[in-house]
């Protein structure tokens, strides 16, 4: 039987969660890292290290009936050993980005300043400043340039005497655009916030005010005068503006223009990896959405090609990422080519990998591919399998961040409790989710419309179902272009089982003859 992985998140011990996510070269480099301390190998950290690894969850209980340590000293030793862990991980290869080695040189640039080797520190401040100008580090750039600053009242050089104006300008520039960084970055980082708590837009009025505090916020520039920086953050923010208004065409050009800041600069590919994926799977989400099948399969064949030729470094960030938004979009192109039962594999990795990264993975992503799973299994035809993942997500608890999922599921639960003919739930489904929706205040015209259609079909009599179902169709099919009402559609195909129901074939089948379709007009 496969073991169930919880969706609540119960709150992990730091230092647990630190030490389980250390890969085995990590461990090693701890091992010998402490050996090097001399006379640490015996030390109470180390052996709180060794136990902790051990262990298959915390339990602080066992740690003090080991008599490592006192119950007192517990909290001070879990301080120390987790410093130590971060010194080891800082000094290992792997983790020597440009950043932290542009910081590096800053700190021993600082060592020498303070020691009065005046010429010798801003010999390596130069040096640091060009890496940091070139890789797009401004904000560390401009404390290099404040240094120099610094250094300069105290030793003037001889040699260039427009020092002093040099890096006044330099200073003011860099000051220029990491004012114009913060406040594209500021306003993305906002924007993704109400996405979040509100998700989006659902009247003209909010729609104007989105479009209102994007465009009072939204700084002046010149894109051509803007580097890597400033263009993410600028094109992040129009991507999270695009869904607030569901604007997927936008939301596609700017995710694209994102994608190809790095393509235009692979090395950036390998600088930052995290936001060259993010932009990866906001263009794929927004191809799904547009259904452009063509465009999101080559997207999709392209992206597998980059993480099988590992063009993308990989870490224990840049992992989880690549197996969330990779095996999302493995089920989105299954939906769209409406070969369900053909992506049926995919369930077995997903699940291994969610047992595999649970400590790390938040409830939400785990919500979300258990309502991927959902819809495969909805529509292969295997209601009660679906059921049975979308009850993960109706009994979980704490999960604000999913209310939007949390609506989708419990009506998509209503249609596979009606294909399976269990009518002794039905009308406690009804209740329970119109009472659901009315509490989350995402009770959305088409949602009420085919709640109360679906509880009426329990009066109708079985020669005139399919007349009913008809009636119903026409009535949400309306709704589809609707500027505000057609989310539902994107999260839940209601009108290709509509259709199923009307034509007396598979929602598989219904979705394939769209997509064909569809592929003929993207060609």
């Amino acid at each position: 039987m496969r073991k169930s992985i919880t969706l609540v998140n119960n709150q992990v011990d730091a230092l647990f969660a630190l030490i389980k996510s250390l890969s085995k070269s990590e461990k090693r480099q701890f091992n010998l890292y402490v050996g090097r301390l001399g006379g640490n190998t015996d030390a109470k950290f180390f052996s709180l290290f060794k136990f902790l690894d051990k262990q298959k969850a915390y339990n602080e209980r066992e740690i003090i009936e080991s008599n490592i340590v006192t119950k007192q000293q517990l909290s001070n030793l879990k301080a120390h050993l987790y410093k130590q862990i971060l010194v080891s991980l800082r000094l290992n290869p792997a983790h020597q980005n440009i950043r932290i080695q542009i910081r590096e040189q800053l700190d021993f640039a600082t060592v020498l300043y303070q020691k009065g080797l005046y010429k010798q520190s801003l010999k390596l401040l130069d040096k640091a400043k060009s890496i940091a100008i070139e890789n797009e580090e401004k904000n560390i750039a401009y404390e290099i340039v404040e240094l120099e600053k610094v250094i300069e009242t105290q030793y003037i050089t001889r040699s260039i005497s427009t020092r002093a104006d040099q890096l006044s300008l330099q200073a003011k520039e860099l000051s220029v655009q990491n004012v114009i960084t913060s406040k594209l970055s500021n306003l993305s980082l906002q924007l993704y916030s109400i996405l979040l708590k509100t998700g989006p837009a659902r009247n003209d009025a909010e729609l104007d005010k989105i479009n209102s505090y994007f465009e009072a916020r939204l700084p002046e520039y010149d894109i051509h005068t803007l580097g890597f920086r400033e263009k993410l953050w600028l094109y992040k923010a129009y991507v999270w503006k695009s869904f607030l208004t569901q604007d997927f065409l936008m939301c596609y050009k700017y995710a694209h223009k994102w994608v190809e800041l790095f393509n235009a600069d692979t090395k950036l590919i390998s600088l930052h990896p995290v936001f060259y994926l993010k932009g990866k799977n906001y263009l794929l989400e927004s191809l799904f959405f547009l259904k452009h099948h063509v465009k999101f399969k080559n997207e999709l064949d392209y992206f597998e090609q980059e993480i099988k030729e590992h063009k993308i470094p990989l870490s224990s960030n840049t992992e989880l990422l690549i197996f969330q938004y990779f095996s999302t979009n493995q089920l989105h192109l299954h939906f769209i080519e409406g070969t369900f039962r053909e992506g049926e594999y995919l369930v077995r990795e997903i699940e291994y990998k969610i047992a595999k990264y649970q400590s790390r993975l938040d409830s939400h992503h785990i919500i979300v591919l258990y309502y991927k799973i959902a819809c495969l299994y909805f529509g292969m035809g295997e209601n009660r399998k679906c059921i049975e993942y979308l009850s993960k997500i109706i009994h979980s608890k704490n999960l604000r961040a999913a209310e939007d999922l949390q609506c989708f599921a419990r009506v998509l639960n209503l249609i596979a409790h009606y294909e399976c003919g269990m009518d002794y739930h039905l009308e406690r489904q009804f209740k329970d989710t119109y009472k659901f929706l009315l509490k989350m205040e995402n009770l959305q015209a088409v949602q009420k419309e085919f709640i109360v259609s679906i509880k009426a079909l329990s009066d109708v009599y079985p020669h005139e179902i399919k007349r009913e179902f008809k009636n119903i169709y026409k009535r949400l099919k309306k709704y589809e272009q609707h500027p505000f009402e057609k989310r539902a559609f994107l999260y839940l195909d209601i009108l290709s089982w509509l259709e199923s129901k009307i034509e007396g074939n598979t929602v598989g089948e219904v979705i394939r003859k769209k997509a064909k379709v569809l592929y003929q007009k993207t060609l």
